[in-house]
C-alpha cells in the first residue's frame, strides 16, 4: 500500500497542493498546529479506519445504491408509522418548484441577491397563518419539538415566571428535546411538570392539571390532536383555565389537521406551534422536517421570537411593494450576545414547500383532505378492533392515529411488527416502551395514501399474525 496521502475526489480542498497553499496562506507549519490547543491525550494516534477511496462517480454510485438497497422503505412496504413522521401524499408541483435553482438552498441571503426567497418566505407566513387564525409567524425552525420548546421559552419571557407543565402523553422524542432546550441558556433552567394522562380516554387530566396549575406557571402545553392521536376534546376548557391563572397556552398541533379542527386560536391558544412535515414532505431518514411557531400580532409576543421575520413594505416606488425582514434587532444576528435566543441556518427550503402545497389546497382542499383522512383511519380502526384478541383503546375521537393493544394475543408488538414484515407491512410505533401502562400497544397511523385495499391487508395480515400466539 502507498504511503502517499489519499485524496478522497468527494472530500473538499483533500488534494495535499491546495492544503499547502490554504496552511501558507494563514501562517502555520502543518495540521497539527491547527490542534494546537487539544491536549495530546485527547487526540487520535494512528490512521483512521476509513475504506479506500472510490476514485470514478459510475462506482460510488453502484456502492451507494447498494447500501440503499438494505432499505425498507415506503415504496416497497405499505407503512402505518406515524408518531410525528408519516407518509402523506407530495405533489409533483412541490417538488418542481422546490428543486428549482433559485429556491435549492432557500438560504435567505441579502435583498441584492434574494431571487424571490424573501416573497416565497412571506408567502408561507400568510398561508400558515390564514389556516392557523394567526398573525405572526417567523422563519421555520429546525422541527416541530424545537418549535415547542422555543414557544415555551418565549412563554416564560413574557410571563418572568419559572415553570412549564407537558401532557404526559407527549411522545419521548419531543420531551426529551423540550426537557433538554429548557435547561439552561441565556434565560435560567426552566422547572418541568408533567401533566398525567386520563387513562379511560388518553386525553389530559384536567383534574391534574388544575392541582398543579399556579401563579408560578408561566404556560401549560397541550397536543391536539395527541401524540396518541386522540382531539383534546376538553381544550377549549383548558384554555380557560390556563388563562384564569395568567399564563399562556401552547398548542402543538399537526397543521394537515386543521382542515377539519378548529385552530387552537379559536380555544384560547396563545401559540400555535407544530411540524410541518405533513405539507408536502417526503419521508427523508429524519430530514423532512419543519416546525413553526404562530401568534397573534402583539408586540409581546412578536418581540421575543428569536428568528427572521418576513414582512411587506412599501418601496421608493409609488404603487410597488417588496419584501424585507421585520424587527432584524430581536435576532441574535442584530443583537448577537443580547439576543433572546441564539438562531442559525433553519429549513427554509421546506418553508417554500409548505407554502406551495396549501396553495394548491387551499381551504376546499384541506378540508376534504382531513375528511379522508378521519374516514380511512375510522375504518382501519373498526376493521382492526374486530379481530380476535385485538382492541383499540380510547373511545376519545381521533384523526390520523390510533393505538391498538396486542395484549390478549399472547404476543409482544415486537414480535407482531416482525411477523408484519413477512407481509411487506410496516406495523405501528411500539408503545410498550414509552407508555408501560398500556401493556403491549401500538401506535397506528393511516393518512390519505392508503387505500380501501391497503388497510383490509393490513387486516389480513393481522388477523394471521394474531392467531400465531
Amino acid at each position: 500500500m502507498s504511503n502517499d496521502p489519499v485524496v478522497y475526489p468527494y472530500i473538499p480542498n483533500s488534494v495535499p497542493e491546495i492544503k499547502a497553499r490554504m496552511l501558507a496562506e494563514i501562517g502555520a507549519g502543518s495540521i497539527e498546529e491547527l490542534y494546537a490547543e487539544i491536549p495530546t491525550h485527547l487526540r487520535f494516534k494512528g490512521p483512521l479506519n476509513l475504506p479506500e477511496p472510490i476514485l470514478d462517480e459510475a462506482s460510488i454510485k453502484r456502492h451507494v445504491e447498494q447500501l440503499l438497497r438494505k432499505n425498507r422503505n415506503c415504496s416497497e412496504y405499505l407503512s402505518f408509522l406515524g408518531a410525528g413522521c408519516a407518509q402523506h401524499y407530495v405533489p409533483a408541483v412541490c417538488d418542481e418548484i422546490n428543486n428549482r435553482a433559485e429556491f435549492l438552498t432557500a438560504y435567505v441571503g441579502e435583498s441584492y441577491a434574494d431571487h424571490g426567497k424573501w416573497q416565497a418566505f412571506f408567502e408561507y407566513a400568510s398561508l400558515m397563518g390564514d389556516l392557523l387564525e394567526m398573525d405572526v409567524l417567523s422563519c421555520p425552525l429546525y422541527d416541530g419539538p424545537q418549535a415547542a420548546a422555543t414557544s415555551l421559552r418565549m412563554a416564560s419571557r413574557i410571563s418572568g415566571r419559572p415553570r412549564i407543565l407537558l401532557p404526559r402523553s407527549m411522545g419521548e422524542e419531543t420531551l426529551s428535546v423540550i426537557r433538554n432546550y429548557l435547561k439552561g441558556g441565556r434565560d435560567s433552567a426552566l422547572e418541568v411538570g408533567l401533566i398525567e394522562l386520563d387513562p379511560a380516554t388518553g386525553l389530559v387530566d384536567v383534574r391534574d392539571l388544575r392541582s398543579k396549575l399556579s401563579d408560578r406557571t408561566a404556560a401549560v402545553a397541550i397536543e391536539n390532536p395527541g401524540y396518541l392521536g386522540v382531539i383534546e376534546t376538553r381544550a377549549e376548557e383548558i384554555g380557560r383555565m390556563v388563562k384564569a391563572h395568567g399564563a399562556e397556552l401552547v398548542v402543538y398541533t399537526d397543521p394537515i389537521s386543521l382542515g377539519v379542527m378548529a385552530p387552537p386560536a379559536n380555544y384560547g391558544a396563545t401559540f400555535a406551534c407544530g411540524d410541518f412535515h405533513s405539507l408536502g414532505m417526503h419521508l427523508l431518514c429524519g430530514g423532512g422536517q419543519g416546525g413553526f411557531i404562530a401568534t397573534h400580532d402583539d408586540m409581546r409576543y412578536v418581540a421575543e421570537f428569536k428568528d427572521l421575520m418576513f414582512g411587506l413594505t412599501e418601496t421608493v416606488r409609488e404603487g410597488e411593494y417588496g419584501f424585507g425582514e421585520v424587527l432584524f434587532e430581536r435576532t441574535s444576528y442584530g443583537s448577537r450576545e443580547k439576543g433572546k435566543e441564539y438562531t442559525g441556518t433553519t429549513t427554509g427550503l421546506w418553508a417554500i414547500t409548505a407554502g406551495v402545497y396549501l396553495a394548491l389546497m387551499g381551504p376546499r382542499g384541506m378540508q376534504e383532505l382531513g375528511q379522508v383522512i378521519m374516514q380511512r383511519s375510522q375504518y382501519a380502526a373498526k376493521r382492526i378492533a374486530g379481530i380476535q384478541g385485538v382492541k383499540v383503546l380510547f373511545p376519545t375521537p381521533f384523526f390520523k392515529e390510533f393505538v391498538v393493544s396486542f395484549g390478549d394475543t399472547g404476543q409482544s408488538v415486537e414480535q407482531v411488527n416482525k411477523s408484519l414484515l413477512e407481509h411487506r407491512i410496516l406495523g405501528g410505533r411500539d408503545l410498550s416502551g414509552e407508555f408501560p401502562e398500556l401493556g403491549q400497544s401500538a401506535l397506528y397511523c393511516v393518512t390519505e395514501i392508503m387505500t380501501k385495499e391497503d388497510i383490509d391487508r393490513l387486516v389480513t395480515a393481522l388477523e394471521a399474525v394474531a392467531g400465531q400466539g
